[in-house]
């Protein structure tokens, strides 16, 4: 049987209003359900079974959303920055209390996910354990070689003592090659590179392996 919701949640996980602004929707008395006013925080609803409104408009719920996005060079992973853009202002408005999950570098675009929450995801995606690919296409300064491979290959330690999990390092000829993380540190692939003498010029993710994760 479908789970009841109190009403503050059932408003709040739409993602149009924080849980304060719920009760107050509640409190001022623009809350119907199915046409009926006189509903407080606490009534308990099913969200396949009634019809709530505020303002007589009608409120989509869904258990979570989950945004995948290809994030543009110059825009931020962040939730809010008071001078430049972030991936959040991409969203439509009624998506914009949602978090990125793995965080691109300002200059790096490509694969970005949005969610409800970052902690468990995050960790999912992001922790070695979990063994979830994030590839990415590098274009560099210079060509990789067999060394090169080898060396993502054993584990590299950076030059500050950082350790790496084994990785993947595909050449794709001249100037391009594929990298296959399943972590995720601080401007790594960068750094990786560029410890082999090949810096990076640009950077896209192509892949986090979430669509595998979710599917679970």
């Amino acid at each position: 049987m479908e789970k009841e919701l109190r009403l503050d949640k059932l408003l709040s996980d739409s993602g149009l209003w924080s849980r304060k602004e719920a009760k107050q929707l509640l409190k001022q008395g623009r809350v119907q359900v199915d046409g009926a006013g006189g509903t407080g925080p606490g009534r308990k609803v099913r969200p396949s079974q009634g019809q709530v409104t505020v303002d007589g408009q009608p409120v989509n719920w869904e258990k979570f959303h989950y945004i995948m996005m290809n994030k543009p060079a110059g825009v931020l992973t962040a939730t809010e920055d008071r001078h430049q853009r972030t991936v959040l202002d991409l969203l439509p408005a009624e998506y914009q209390r949602l978090f990125p999950v793995g965080r691109l570098d300002k200059d790096t675009e490509g694969v970005c996910c949005c969610s409800p929450t970052t902690r468990e995801l995050a960790h999912r995606l992001l922790s070695p354990r979990h063994h979830v690919d994030k590839v990415y296409l590098a274009e560099i300064d210079g060509e990789t070689d067999p060394a090169d491979t080898a060396a993502f290959a054993a584990g590299m330690t950076l030059g500050d003592g950082t350790r790496c999990q084994p990785a993947g390092l595909e050449s794709l000829g001249p100037g391009r090659c594929r990298v296959t993380l399943r972590e995720g540190k601080f401007h790594q692939v960068k750094r990786m590179l560029a410890q082999r003498g090949k810096p990076v010029l640009h950077l896209k993710r192509l892949s986090m392996g979430i669509y595998r994760w979710m599917r679970r």
